[in-house]
């Protein structure tokens, strides 16, 4: 059977502007559910025609009916990734029930983690808390066998990350520690590669900003971590058991 890619993409939208909201309001502490959403200039609440995922953006030009004030281009992409990753997640996954509900519910988390850190810096335990519960709950409903081998990922990964932590002020911050904790629920043995993405791509990053603001400058910069352990997720998500699997034939 082909994989219902239009509704997940639907979906994904909806989700995906669901998330705009809890990437804005859960860390200023505001409610998820009202009031409804405004324009950030003059405070009208927007009529459901003009919020429509992506497409309302688009039809208004990036910019308040009422007002004119101008609506940042971030609300349309988060959902518009939310949907593709949506649509990623069902069409590779789709015959494996687990796997996809695994996938689905770890996008949903990622997302808001990955804009609110880059805003605040900062990943909240209102998201890494649920999304570590709902891992355990799924992987014991959908697949117990494989059950031992997520949560042993979580606490192997945790500790890993917690113990250089505990010992240096340099070391992570407790959220991305957390994070490192729950990506091993939801990715078994993968979360190996996926640890190995997001350190790459923060040395590349880093060396990009101390080559622009130079070297004294650049150390002070703080950069969030937790975009890049999302994105290594999603890559370990679909490729990351051929990856560990090509390591060890290799060794």
């Amino acid at each position: 059977m082909a994989p219902a890619l239009a509704p997940a993409a639907l979906f994904g939208l909806l989700i995906g502007s669901f998330l705009n909201v809890v990437a804005w309001r859960l860390p200023r502490g505001e409610s998820l559910v009202k009031p409804r959403s405004k324009c950030p200039g003059c405070a009208t609440q927007l009529k459901a025609y003009d919020n429509i995922p992506v497409f309302s953006w688009l039809v208004l030009r990036g910019r308040c009916r009422g007002c004119g004030e101008k609506i940042s281009a971030r609300y349309p992409v988060v959902e518009a990734i939310t949907a593709a990753l949506y649509v990623l997640v069902v069409a590779v996954k789709h015959d494996d029930v687990e796997q996809m509900a695994l996938g689905l519910v770890l996008v949903s988390f990622l997302v808001p983690i990955a804009v609110i850190d880059l805003d605040v810096k900062r990943i909240p335990n209102a998201l890494t808390a649920p999304a570590a519960v709902l891992a355990i709950a799924l992987g014991a409903l959908l697949a117990p066998s494989d059950l031992p081998e997520q949560l042993a990922a979580g606490a192997a990964a945790l500790i890993f990350f917690l113990l250089p932590t505990l010992l240096s002020k340099k070391g992570m911050g407790m959220g991305d520690v957390k994070l490192v904790g729950v990506l091993g629920l939801y990715l078994g043995r993968a979360v190996a590669p996926a640890i190995f993405i997001a350190l790459i791509l923060g040395v590349v990053v880093g060396a990009a900003v101390v080559a622009r603001k130079g070297a004294t400058a650049g150390r002070k910069t703080k950069i969030p971590f937790g975009p890049f352990l999302a994105v290594g997720a999603l890559i370990a998500f679909f490729v990351g058991d051929d990856l560990v699997g090509s390591y060890t034939d290799t060794f």
